[in-house]
């Protein structure tokens, strides 16, 4: 009888220990980023001491469509962000290319977006990023590839995504050039921040956009 009553037990603990680990999985959190929480220069001078409650700043930029972009288009929705440059031969065509297999593996998922903001908007006009958009399979309903004004792109790459080191004025010779992807929730806060030109990275922010969908 006690053995049988101690088979009962251990199999109840197993059983038990087995959901427990299953609630601890599906509970895992992304952290929520703050100014402070990056290293130092990739932060506007202006939001380093910042500890709490920083979103994305409101934009309005220009897609392979000729359509105004918005950060209305994001509402309740979450995205991941880019800054490339059409005729940029190094690391943004491995960037797109990443960044297509995020898209493919939430094609089916309307709350899920994607953002590609040019960091040559001067050169990179309508006709440009829509020929672009097409070679590299860009899903218009998913994904905007913009152009706009250069000193507004270059504000939010510094002062909403903390995409960059450099910093500038987003002048004539002012120019960036990030690898970074920067993962944004339904509320516009930064979730993570990944290498876009490492399969790795690639790996991880696609499931951590799974944890922001639970």
């Amino acid at each position: 009888m006690k053995s049988k009553k101690s088979y009962i037990c251990t199999l109840l603990s197993l059983v038990l220990f087995g959901l427990s680990s299953c609630n601890t999985k599906e509970k895992r959190v992304l952290p929520i980023y703050n100014p402070t929480d990056f290293k130092p220069e990739l932060v506007d001078k202006s939001l380093r001491n910042k500890t709490q409650y920083h979103t994305v700043s409101d934009f309005s930029l220009i897609n392979q469509n000729g359509d105004t972009i918005t950060q209305d288009n994001y509402k309740d929705k979450i995205y991941v962000t880019d800054f490339f440059f059409t005729s940029c031969l190094t690391i943004c065509p491995i960037m797109t290319d990443n960044m297509t297999k995020i898209q493919e593996e939430f094609i089916d998922n309307d709350d899920i977006m994607f953002l590609s903001l040019s960091v040559t908007p001067e050169i990179d006009g309508v006709s440009v990023l829509k020929e672009y958009a097409r070679k590299k399979g860009v899903v218009d309903t998913k994904w905007n590839v913009t152009t706009g004004d250069k000193k507004h792109i270059y504000e939010l790459a510094r002062q909403s995504y903390f995409a960059v080191v450099e910093q500038g004025d987003g002048g004539l010779q002012d120019f960036i050039h990030t690898p970074n992807f920067i993962l944004i929730d339904k509320e516009n806060r930064i979730r993570g921040i990944y290498d876009g030109t490492k399969d790795e990275d690639i790996k991880r922010i696609i499931n951590d956009i799974h944890v922001l969908e639970n």
